[in-house]
């Protein structure tokens, strides 16, 4: 299926650019995230029209991201959580309690969809957590789980 980007998307391609992806993808993803339209000749047109405004707001978009990634970049962030004597955690560490984590500490709004931690994180430790900012910006955190009962 033909459509055309309206962002940067990471590992498909550029804003502008019309180009054959899987029909679920652009269906599901691509044109319901509205990141492209379908490839038909009015939309050429109009995203020719729109294309500088596009890469202006992408530009936005990266430097905010970039204010965002100088703000946390290799910080280490502290989660509390319940663990058995073997050190493992009832239940895991997800993207949205790292989201909030950073939202309470930093205020800074990041969608959990742009979380990715290294592995899942099931044990007490430190576990490295890459965040996309951007298709262009990804900054590095460490999220260090503890027990509650060490906090006391």
């Amino acid at each position: 299926m033909k459509i055309i980007l309206l962002e940067n998307v990471r590992k498909v391609g550029s804003i502008g650019e019309i180009i054959d992806v899987n029909r679920g993808f652009a269906r599901n993803y691509l044109i319901s995230k509205k990141k492209a339209l379908f490839a038909s000749k009015e939309n050429i047109k109009q995203v020719e029209k729109i294309k500088q405004e596009l890469n202006k707001k992408d530009l936005d978009k990266k430097k905010e991201a970039k204010l965002v990634h100088e703000k946390i970049k290799n910080k280490q962030y502290e989660i509390k959580k319940l663990s058995t004597e073997n050190k493992e955690l009832y239940g895991s560490v997800k993207p949205t309690e790292i989201s909030r984590l950073i939202e309470e500490i930093e205020k800074i709004k990041i969608n959990p969809s742009l979380i990715q931690p290294s592995k899942e994180i099931k044990s007490i430790g430190s576990f490295d957590v890459l965040i996309n900012l951007h298709p262009e910006v990804q900054t590095q955190i460490v999220v260090k789980t503890i027990t509650q009962e060490e906090v006391k």
